[in-house]
């Protein structure tokens, strides 16, 4: 594991996106996702949109007050910064009768991975070839507990199950597919790229998606967060309201660009939501920024002011 030593290699993009899908396979004990924005989630989004590459502990006062914008109670907020504690992403300290956490330099690196994910997330893609990735794989039953493992690894790289033993995506096999595959038991599995022959009769490759729930989730986004957009165009948001707003929003995205196959548009239906979201997601991240970073500034300057004057947005990884 890192030490953060300033003479080690700086992860690639690719290599933190690969840390923060499959934790299991790593050391790191990340929080698992859960429906909502549970707070564990909630704090770590906070740190790596506004706290992202620091290293100065941050009072647990103003932590818990940060989570009491969206909330969540002090016992609460107490109860998931000693959790990400034990789980070593954050490191607790001591300062007389003051508690103050840190990001533990181990997960540093990780913590971007949220912000960097969303930003690629939807953006315009070459046409496609009509060539698809095909994972054929075998387990075991004395290993079948890998069975969940790998299909969760796969779904989260976009692929669907066609048939049970057999997944398919649209994008070509990259490094994050191999360290997917690791898991599984040796010669087990198949990677196939190839083209589908047409014919009514038979099952269709593109099935293997129901976009139905997913198209709801995008029209329910948009019909969340637009109104939100059209008060802060009428200078009628609050700091406190934009910082909610702001990190609701890229919550979601995030969950979007994790959940979300990403399939090319000739796959997709027609009148298909997601441009019109992402367009809206763009405009509220940028719009709110403003707001969001006086909100937080406010919140950790109340306890300690040259910490809070340290509160930015986080940007690319590759900028740091």
């Amino acid at each position: 594991m890192s030490s953060g030593r300033s003479h080690e290699r700086r992860p690639s993009v690719a290599e933190v996106e690969a840390a923060a899908r499959f934790t299991e396979f790593g050391e790191l004990d990340m929080p698992r996702f859960q429906v909502g924005f549970p707070p564990q989630h909630l704090l770590l989004a906070l740190l790596g949109d506004y706290w992202s590459g620091r290293c100065e502990p941050l009072p647990s006062a103003a932590l818990v007050d940060l989570l009491a914008e969206f909330e969540v109670n002090q016992s609460g907020a107490r109860a998931a910064l000693s959790r990400l504690s034990i789980r070593g992403l954050l490191v607790g300290t001591k300062d007389g009768r003051n508690t103050f956490y840190r990001v533990a330099d181990s997960f540093r690196h990780v913590l971007p991975y949220g912000p960097i994910h969303t930003q690629a997330f939807a953006k315009p893609k070459p046409d496609w070839d009509g060539v698809w990735t095909m994972v054929a794989f075998t387990v075991p039953e004395d290993q079948r507990r890998l069975r969940p493992m790998l299909r969760g690894r796969l779904q989260s790289l976009g692929f669907a199950p066609l048939y049970d033993g057999l997944w398919v995506s649209p994008h070509p096999p990259d490094n994050e597919l191999d360290i997917a595959l690791k898991i599984a038991p040796s010669q087990s599995c198949t990677v196939i790229r190839a083209t589908e022959l047409p014919s009514g009769s038979r099952l269709s490759v593109a099935s293997a998606w129901n976009l139905d729930e997913l198209g709801a989730s995008y029209d329910e986004f948009i019909a969340t967060f637009r109104p939100v957009l059209r008060r802060l165009d009428s200078g009628r948001l609050s700091p406190t309201e934009a910082l909610v707003a702001r990190t609701r929003a890229n919550y979601r995205w995030f969950v979007f660009a994790v959940t979300d196959p990403d399939l090319p548009e000739a796959l997709l239906p027609r009148r298909w939501p997601r441009a019109a979201a992402h367009d809206l997601f763009t405009a509220l991240v940028d719009g709110l920024a403003l707001l969001s970073v006086e909100r937080v500034r406010e919140i950790i300057s109340k306890y300690h002011p040259d910490l809070g004057r340290l509160v930015k947005l986080g940007g690319p990884l590759a900028t740091r």
